[in-house]
Formats: structure tokens, C-alpha cells, sequence
């Protein structure tokens, strides 16, 4: 988090939680993504294998005022801009984005409620929004080769080598490291209680592979120093893998300025958020906990293909534009788009408020790292190499 004022923002989703809470709020309801910036909206498999458009990331996801998620998304624009050197674009990506919100947002308000349920933003569509041709051919061609390298198959070609004619998992420093017996117990314990939670039909598959191997990994910003496991499992031999993530869930960071979630198991609660707030969602989504520790597991990569800021950086308000859209449809899915759209109107006042908002928290958002990395490089606070 030290690095940056964009890998601070990316972190400190539970400062802005507490920022926020402390101002008014509409009190309009939706199921919140709840750290809804923008590179956690990507690409991956629809369980028909099409690639999909929509938000990917639901840790802290919890029933909140709709605006919280706008406000998010809305500052991560002029944050990221801000990092990749491109701070005039950040008012007309902000601007571009709410736009889109609010357009779509009253779209939803006529729509029918399966209408709205069934909307799904695919890849077609979602390169139809970027207005530059050229672009627009190159981002088909690197969405194609990603989506095809990046499945369970890529991975055990990139992330493993044969031992004793096995696949197992090849470790990587400390990102992905093999565990000791006491650990490995653990992660199976959980792994054999998330089987519960699948339908029917869907244990039946699962128990047409068995593990091979499981690892610990670090992944992201945000969650370093949760426990995330890595398991390789196998069907009909050697070449028929399936890769599953299982990563610790923990309270959402809007808790303790809402209402506790209802689910007794965290695991359970971003699950839940995830098939409200997507348009569609891994099979094997689930969860699980073992001595007290909270999982959700999911297919790890699955043609997902996550954006950066440096490739995004040329046609950001595109992209703004396109976030908009799918935040749109997440909140017309889980929250009353009638309240929220009356609420908003069809003028410029909401995006202008908006826009203002979210220039004035990238400035405390660089304030608040500055403070961060000075406390670092005096001591302070204690810290490792940016791996």
C-alpha cells in the first residue's frame, strides 16, 4: 500500500467505509460490491463458456446505500488516471461513468424484473463501447489469447512440473509455497466441508476429480496476509485438470457502520453477494470454514482476464463508461431502480456532485498515503520489500 496512491486506494477499503459512514447517505439499498474500483470489474467464463463483462470482486460485499459503490468506482477513475500520468482525463472518465450509470440505471426502471435478472454485458458488447476501431481490434485479439491461456489447462501447463509422475505445483519465493502437515490438514478439512455446499448435480461433478496438490498462495492487494490456498485436482488422468481457489473471508469492512450480515459464515455472505450482484457465476462457487476460519471457493482463473491501468489508460472514459453500465445493472438487480432513479434524476447535478466528491477524496486519498509512507521510511509502521 506503500507503494503508491493508487496501491493505497486499492487497499484501504475500509478507510473510505469509515469516510463514508460518517457523512449522510440516501438510505437507498443494494447489495453493495463494496470495493467496487476499477480494475475489479474484468472478464470470465459464464458457465456456458462465453466471456462475461461485470464486477469480480466481492469480498466486502454487504446490503449499504447504492452511493458508497458510485463513489468507490467514481474515485478510483481520477486515482488511477492520476498514476498512469493522464490526470485530464480523470473529470471525463468520472463524468463519462456516471453518465452511463444514470442512463442505464433509468433504462432498468422500465425494464421487467427477469429482463433485468438475464442482462448480461459479453465480450461483443462490451468492445462495441471503446470508440476507437483500432483499439477496439486489438483489445479482441488480447482478450482471445488471454481467455484461452488463462483455464485450469494454461495452469497446469505454467504452474506445475511432473514429480513421481504427478503434476504437482511449482512453488514461486514466497507467493506459492507447499504446506506443512498440520496446514494441509486444515485446507482439506475445509475443502471436504465446501463439497456441502454445492447442489446436488454439482457434487456429482466434483466428485469426478480428486486433489493432487494444494499450496498456499499471496494474491492482491488487499488481502495480503489472508490464508488463500491454491488446489490442483485431477479427473480422468494427467491432462484433465481443475484448478479451485480457496480464500479466507472475513467481515466486510461497511460492518461495523451498517448491519452485521446476516450469514454466520463470511464465506457464505461474498458467495451470496456474488450471484446477486453478477450476471452469471462460477459453478463452483462456494464455502466452507475449518477451526474457525472462514472460505469461499471459486475456479481459479477461468478465462479471467483483469485489466491494468496501463493498458486501460488510453481509452479510460470508455472503460469508465462500460463500469458504469455494469454497476448499474448490479444495483437495478439487488436495489429498487425506481427510489434510485428518481433520486438521481435525468439531469447533470448527480454526476456533477459526484464528480466533485470523488476529485476531493483523490487528494485525501494522496494525503493519506503520503502520511503512510512517511511512516514507513521513519519506522513507524512496520514493513516488508513490494514484492
Amino acid at each position: 500500500m506503500a507503494a503508491s496512491p493508487w496501491h493505497y486506494y486499492r487497499g484501504a477499503a475500509a478507510v473510505m467505509a469509515a469516510d463514508l459512514a460518517i457523512g449522510p447517505h440516501t438510505g437507498l439499498t443494494v447489495q453493495l460490491c463494496g470495493d467496487a474500483h476499477l480494475l475489479n470489474f474484468g472478464l470470465w467464463a459464464t458457465p456456458e463458456r462465453a466471456l462475461a463483462f461485470d464486477l469480480r470482486d466481492f469480498d466486502e460485499t454487504l446490503p449499504a446505500p447504492f452511493e458508497w459503490d458510485v463513489r468507490r468506482l467514481a474515485t478510483s477513475l481520477v486515482v488511477a488516471a492520476q498514476a498512469t500520468g493522464q490526470a485530464d482525463r480523470a473529470e471525463p472518465a468520472t463524468h463519462a461513468c456516471l453518465r452511463a450509470y444514470r442512463d442505464h440505471l433509468t433504462e432498468f426502471t422500465t425494464a421487467g424484473v427477469l429482463d433485468t435478472w438475464y442482462d448480461i454485458t459479453k465480450v461483443d458488447r462490451l468492445l462495441k463501447a471503446f470508440t476507437q476501431p483500432e483499439w477496439r481490434k486489438r483489445a479482441a485479439v488480447h482478450i482471445d489469447r488471454r481467455s484461452k491461456r488463462r483455464t485450469s489447462q494454461g495452469a497446469l501447463e505454467r504452474l506445475t512440473e511432473v514429480v513421481r509422475g504427478r503434476p504437482q505445483i511449482t512453488e514461486n519465493g514466497r507467493f506459492r509455497v507447499h504446506l506443512d502437515d498440520d496446514e494441509r490438514a486444515h485446507a482439506l478439512r475445509a475443502f471436504k466441508r465446501y463439497r456441502r455446499t454445492l447442489d446436488e448435480h454439482l457434487q456429482h461433478l466434483l466428485d469426478r476429480f480428486g486433489i493432487v496438490d494444494v499450496v498456499r498462495q499471496v494474491v492482491g492487494v488487499g488481502s495480503v496476509g489472508m490464508r488463500v490456498y491454491l488446489l490442483l485436482l485431477e479427473g480422468h488422468g494427467g491432462d484433465d485438470p481443475l484448478f479451485l481457489q480457496m480464500k479466507q473471508a472475513v467481515p466486510s469492512v461497511y460492518e461495523r457502520h451498517v448491519a452485521p450480515s446476516r450469514h454466520t459464515n463470511h464465506g457464505q455472505r461474498v458467495v451470496t453477494g456474488k450471484r446477486l450482484i453478477q450476471s452469471a457465476t462460477d459453478i463452483f462457487v462456494g464455502w466452507t470454514e475449518a477451526d474457525d476460519i472462514h472460505y469461499y471457493v471459486r475456479q481459479f482463473r477461468d478465462m479471467k482476464i483483469i485489466p491494468d491501468n496501463e493498458r486501460i489508460a488510453p481509452v479510460l472514459v470508455d472503460f469508465a463508461a462500460a463500469c458504469g453500465a455494469v454497476l448499474a445493472r448490479a444495483h437495478a438487480r439487488t436495489g429498487d431502480a425506481v427510489s434510485i432513479g428518481s433520486y438521481i434524476g435525468k439531469g447533470r447535478a448527480f454526476d456533477d456532485a459526484m464528480t466533485t466528491f470523488a476529485v476531493a477524496y483523490a487528494g485525501q486519498n494522496a494525503r493519506d498515503h503520503a502520511r503512510l509512507a512517511a511512516a514507513v521510511a521513519a519506522g513507524d509502521v512496520p514493513s516488508g520489500p513490494a514484492w
